[in-house]
């Protein structure tokens, strides 16, 4: 059964989740700096303890249909409109549970999507794919906003995906453009901010990243450059390597689960305002 449930209005889950971030150990009093790298006070885009139920959630999936992929433990990022970490989490029972190094591309997920996002134009970060590509229309655009190597590992290592991640009221920055990275859009149809996941194979993140940002009642969204006018990932790579319409993402693996899982989304986790 699914933990959260879409009954009442958009805006009222809306504002369910705008809990204050001081809840999840990020408000006002946020004092870390190194290096003279700026802290902030993130915006109350989702809590720390919503976040986490949403992606064990969609790890465990919430349909009959499986992510594909590993099945492997995963981290989630969610950044603010600003591109500041509001919070930062993992599915495993440990820290260690998930790849070290899919914590910090998750934040780049999401830091991208926002990025590369607006109030009428959804990207996710698999939609990016073949444009960056040699010869593609944004080629060198994975080499454009470095990573705040800083912000992505300082602090104890023992913190990282809890409140206390060190990320957390600070700008990440970064690309990455592979699946896994989608924009957030409120109630009101207003971004307001990006989530990433990362742990799996990247076909797997962007089913996994799809269903947290549903489970969140966060992808209001607006438009996108997929069949189905949204952002989901496209599976149109030819085998010469061309994308038909310039914006898909190769399989993973088995490219018939991965298309019909992908078609399904959008069916049983259906974007835009809840009734």
């Amino acid at each position: 059964m699914r933990t959260f449930r879409r009954s009442g209005s958009r805006l009222a889950r809306g504002v369910a989740l705008a809990t204050v971030i001081a809840a999840a150990g990020c408000g006002d009093d946020v004092t870390n700096i190194s290096n003279d790298v700026p802290t902030f006070t993130p915006d109350a885009v989702v809590s720390y303890d919503d976040l986490k139920a949403a992606l064990i959630e969609a790890v465990g999936t919430t349909s009959g249909a499986t992510n594909g992929g590993l099945g492997l433990p995963m981290w989630a990022t969610v950044v603010d409109r600003s591109g500041v970490v509001v919070a930062v989490v993992y599915s495993g029972g440990t820290t260690d549970a998930q790849w070290p190094g899919s914590r910090i591309i998750s934040a780049q997920k999401a830091n991208t999507a926002n990025n590369f996002s607006l109030s009428g134009l959804a990207l996710s970060t698999a939609n990016l794919y073949s444009a960056v590509q040699p010869g593609g229309s944004l080629f060198g655009l994975q080499e454009a906003n470095p990573i705040n190597e800083d912000a992505a590992y300082g602090g104890d290592a023992a913190d990282y995906g809890t409140t206390d991640d060190y990320m957390v009221g600070k700008r990440i920055g970064g690309t990455n453009v592979f699946g896994g990275g989608f924009a957030l859009y409120n109630a009101a149809g207003e971004i307001v901010g990006g989530v990433g996941v990362s742990g799996d194979t990247s076909c797997a993140d962007h089913v996994i990243g799809w269903k947290v940002r549903h489970i969140l009642n966060l992808d209001n969204v607006p438009g996108g450059v997929s069949a189905t006018g949204d952002d989901n990932i496209v599976y149109d790579i030819n085998v010469a390597g061309q994308s038909a319409g310039g914006f898909g993402q190769p399989h993973c693996a088995d490219a018939a689960v991965e298309s019909a899982i992908a078609a399904d989304l959008p069916v049983s986790f259906p974007t835009g305002a809840a009734e």
